[in-house]
């Protein structure tokens, strides 16, 4: 397996930032972190290994990214005009930065993933520019950014809330049929920790079926909790479903 740590600067953060990436060939795989993680979060939790024989088989090709969560969502204190424009920055840095080293790289559309709040940034770059990927993954996802700020909300973070922009989403928008020419899956437990998945993987279902967005919500058992270990069983279940031609 090829492995590289790749570093650049980037202008809309204005820090170095990693992505780092897992095989040479196959569908290209966007892999956002779960909460205040880095680049090689996948590689520390096993999911690498758990990829293995799609990476080898060159079925799929990661693209592993930083995150800037302690400045964002995790940032609890801090101001909140500051956090929100500063997650817009790092949207701009994934859409106008990440994409096209991914497109250097790898002529195919790729499919974004995450787990926890990796799912949560799957979907803000998804359902914001679906032109840009093939798919989205999310599993134990929250798609609720007023979550993250007590109940706040301006307009830029509206924009990184897909719960409230989908929901206002006029049913005859264009992004619907881009929506629905992708695969879309959203997976939650209903075990421990699951709870704030749950409740907005619920919302999203609610909106899917309003807007009539084809996409796939599945609630697994109450014995799944918000971890690693299903996360893994999860994502060797659905992977597959986005490498069908």
């Amino acid at each position: 397996m090829k492995i590289e740590n790749n570093y650049f600067f980037s202008k809309y953060l204005h820090r170095n930032m990693t992505v780092k990436t897992y095989g040479e060939s196959g569908l290209p795989v966007l892999v956002f972190p779960t909460q205040d993680a880095m680049s090689d979060n996948f590689e520390n939790f096993g999911m690498i290994e758990t990829l293995k024989n799609f990476i080898d088989d060159e079925k799929i090709q990661l693209f592993c990214v930083d995150t800037v969560d302690q400045e964002t969502w995790s940032n609890v204190w801090g101001d909140k005009i500051w956090r929100a424009d500063r997650q817009e920055n790092y949207y701009n840095y994934i859409i106008e930065e990440v994409l096209p080293f991914i497109r250097q790289r790898n002529n195919k559309l790729p499919v974004t993933v995450g787990c926890s709040l990796g799912g949560f940034h799957s979907a803000i770059v998804f359902f914001r520019r679906p032109e840009l990927f093939a798919g989205f993954l999310s599993l134990s996802g929250v798609y609720d950014a007023k979550f993250f700020f007590d109940g706040w909300m301006n307009p830029v973070l509206y924009n990184n809330s897909p719960t409230d922009f989908l929901s206002n989403m006029p049913k005859d928008h264009d992004y619907i049929k881009i929506y629905n020419s992708k695969k879309i899956i959203l997976c939650v437990g209903q075990g421990n920790w699951e709870e704030e998945g749950r409740r907005t993987t619920s919302i999203m279902r609610n909106i899917f079926n309003e807007k009539k967005i084809n996409a796939l919500t599945d609630f697994w058992g109450y014995d799944v909790d918000h971890d690693w270990y299903w996360w893994k069983k999860q994502i060797l279940y659905f992977l597959p479903k986005f490498l069908e031609v």
